[in-house]
């Protein structure tokens, strides 16, 4: 197997692995934390947000930014280096500059919160602040990352598919 398949496979799998973790936090995490009481839910968030910060998570998080342009360029003179710079453009907008310009601002509020002290209408007002926006483009990285691996596994098929007819 050529080196530049298996650099394929494996921007595919961080990819996709970024992409699950968007999209179960979205239909599944943000749900269960929508149950609880305010400051659960800013608790809950504040150790979400320092506990995401893990070498696997930056590994797939960061790799993946670098993967998908690398990959692309390397397939820059082929059919499915269209499709990986769509999947690197979806990526690079919708889940890494997402996430560099509103969700981490919006934790590192958070995590400025003194939720200790915290009065029931500041915990109330500072949920209010954060959750529907952290939300709402959290979905956005999700169908963004949703996007992007489902380019990247078009360009597997369509590389699949151009190894068997040669």
């Amino acid at each position: 197997m050529r080196a530049s398949n298996i650099l394929l496979i494996i921007t595919a799998t961080t990819t996709a692995l970024m992409a699950g973790l968007f999209f179960s936090y979205s239909i599944s995490v943000s749900l269960g934390l929508g149950k609880l009481n305010d400051k659960e839910f800013l608790n809950a968030m504040q150790n979400i947000n320092r506990e995401i910060q893990n070498i696997p998570f930056f590994i797939c998080f960061f790799g993946t930014l670098l993967l998908l342009p690398i990959t692309s360029f390397l397939r820059y003179k082929k059919q499915s280096f269209l499709l990986l710079f769509i999947a690197t453009l979806f990526y690079s907008v919708g889940v890494f500059a997402v996430t560099v310009f509103v969700n981490v601002p919006l934790n590192n509020t958070l995590e400025l919160f003194d939720l200790a002290s915290a009065s029931s209408a500041s915990a109330k007002q500072m949920r209010n602040i954060f959750e529907d926006r952290w939300n709402f483009w959290n979905n956005i990285r999700s169908l963004s990352s949703l996007c992007s691996v489902f380019f990247v596994i078009l360009a597997c098929v369509y590389n699949g598919h151009k190894l068997k007819n040669n």
